[in-house]
């Protein structure tokens, strides 16, 4: 006799236990052309504090097996992974986002390589956009991995606990304007599967960050992911983001991943980090794209003010 399929059940996201099922599931459809690395979904989720409201998030399961999962950046943006074996449940992922965002212009970015999700997409009305910035994903092996070569005298180390106020100035001037405080960086690395020892800086010689790079293990797909890294203005342009880079990359390969990846901007409109992963040995292997909903009027019955740009 056949055993009956589990059944689908779908409910919001709760915390800490449904981000874990939300990274079992990047996980286990993981490729080097994957969106989504476990990693990145606890920068992501922990970088910033108190925007819980802003991220309704949802999950799809199959029994205890997670298989899909949303997550809305309002007012009309949609992250998701579909466990491609269950690509039909993209549809239920996108009629949720319609539901959850109406009367706005919704989008939802995706790679190039995820084509399970492309069928989802036309149904519900999307059209793939040719305009605007995209990122590249990029990864390389981590054998043969260079030498980092700091500048004279500046030092390449793991952060400590004392540094993390200086952690988060360096990432804040990096990415001016940020949200990242203290406090968020503190639930980072509380995180799973947040590492002390793949989270270098670059310390100058007065003690200052002036560079930093975070690396995530996936430890059962033996994959590290870069997220985030940064310099800050005053020190750019000496080779201190290639340097911290490969110090962080060389820890990772040190404690298991034979594969690295990060995520990059593609477009001419930021393409220092491209050529920073490029010369480091990085290739890219797939590119995003994004799919932006047709609108009619129905989606704006009852809705004050028509439509909100992106």
């Amino acid at each position: 006799m056949a055993v009956p399929s589990p059944v689908i059940t779908t409910a919001a996201y709760t915390g800490g236990g449904d981000l874990r099922a939300m990274q079992e599931l990047s996980s286990r459809i993981w490729s080097p052309a994957s969106r989504w690395h476990a990693g990145e979904l606890a920068w992501g989720r922990f970088q910033h504090t108190g925007r819980e409201a802003e991220w309704p998030t949802r999950l799809w399961r199959a029994g205890d097996t997670t298989v899909a999962w949303g997550w809305i950046k309002l007012p009309g943006h949609l992250d998701l992974a579909v466990d491609p074996a269950r690509a039909h449940l993209a549809d239920e992922v996108l009629a949720w986002f319609a539901e959850t965002a109406p009367g706005v212009r919704r989008s939802v970015s995706v790679l190039d390589s995820e084509t399970h999700l492309w069928p989802a997409l036309r149904r519900a009305g999307y059209l793939r956009s040719g305009d605007g910035p995209f990122f590249v994903q990029l990864t390389r092996d981590l054998d043969g991995l260079p030498e980092p070569e700091p500048p004279p005298g500046y030092r390449l180390r793991p952060v400590g606990a004392g540094d993390l106020p200086g952690r988060v100035a360096a990432h804040r001037a990096a990415f001016h304007p940020s949200r990242v405080t203290v406090e968020s960086y503190h639930a980072v690395r509380a995180a799973w599967p947040y590492d002390g020892g793949l989270d270098w800086i670059a310390e100058a010689p007065d003690g200052e960050v002036a560079a930093y790079c975070l690396v995530w293990l996936d430890p059962a797909r033996r994959a590290a992911e870069i997220e985030p890294t940064g310099t800050i203005p005053a020190h750019r342009r000496r080779g201190l983001g290639r340097a911290v880079c490969l110090a962080a990359l060389r820890a990772a390969r040190d404690a298991g991943a034979t594969r690295a990846v990060v995520c990059a901007r593609g477009d001419d409109g930021h393409p220092v980090p491209r050529r920073l992963y490029r010369s480091i040995g990085f290739g890219e292997v797939t590119r995003s794209a994004m799919w932006i909903s047709a609108l009619d009027e129905g989606d704006f019955q009852g809705v004050v003010g028509g439509p909100v740009d992106m």
